[in-house]
């Protein structure tokens, strides 16, 4: 949804892309080195390393503004890029990032677990725990994380939104939207673009016990990105 309402603003987001409007070829980056380069945490990687992200990159950039119209504002949708945000914050100074985020516990009751399945094991969460509890500890790491650097080194060049807004107030979230990327368009038209899915809020009719567990894991992450934890 927001990929659509952006690029109805004049922004490119590539033309090749899968049915969720996702980079694929920027989501095969993803897949080959998020593994290699969160081991290192906050140490650089190695120099050849980063070298050869750095060389493919390049490539895989030309390639997706190859139809890029002159001067026309450019960016691209891939989910996972957030793992890589600190390598793209260092080597792409003029970017700027947006951070969408929903709700850890709908998150970890999702049947779509492929973030966990292909980089939980090289990220710094216990392996120890439930697959819907390694779901919301590695949501609570990957998103704190960028919205801590983009309050820290992003500044003006680092948005959050959540997707409940985008969902409840889908004009007003589209004109910050706007706003942020400095594109003329008119943020009513986000009306013909968003849907509630069916899925929003499923963590509300969840069995207790689980739930419970999952925001003694995920509570000071969520409360720090804007949702609410009972208190018992």
């Amino acid at each position: 949804m927001v990929a659509r309402i952006l690029r109805q603003a004049g922004l490119f987001i590539g033309t090749e892309l899968n049915e969720s409007e996702d980079a694929w070829k920027l989501g095969g980056y993803s897949d080959r080195w998020i593994n290699a380069f969160l081991p290192h945490g906050d140490k650089p990687v190695p120099v050849e390393v980063e070298r050869t992200m750095l060389a493919e990159l390049s490539v895989l950039l030309r390639e997706h503004c190859a139809q890029l119209a002159a001067g026309q504002p450019w960016g691209w949708k891939e989910p996972r890029s957030i793992y890589l945000l600190p390598f793209f914050h260092e080597h792409l100074p003029a970017l700027r990032f947006l951070h969408v985020v929903r709700d850890g516990r709908d998150m970890a009751f999702s049947t779509n677990q492929d973030q966990l399945r292909k980089h939980g094991d090289a990220s710094p969460i216990p392996a120890d725990m439930s697959p819907a509890a390694r779901s919301i500890a590695l949501w609570s790491w990957v998103n704190l994380g960028a919205a801590r650097l983009g309050a820290e080194q992003l500044g003006q060049s680092y948005l959050r939104i959540r997707f409940e807004d985008l969902c409840a107030q889908p004009v007003a979230v589209a004109a910050e939207l706007l706003d942020f990327f400095q594109l003329d368009g008119d943020p009513a038209r986000a009306l013909d673009e968003v849907a509630v899915p069916s899925s929003l809020g499923r963590w509300r009719t969840e069995d207790p016990t689980k739930l419970a567990e999952l925001e003694r894991i995920g509570g000071p992450a969520l409360v720090e990105l804007g949702y609410e934890v009972a208190v018992e």
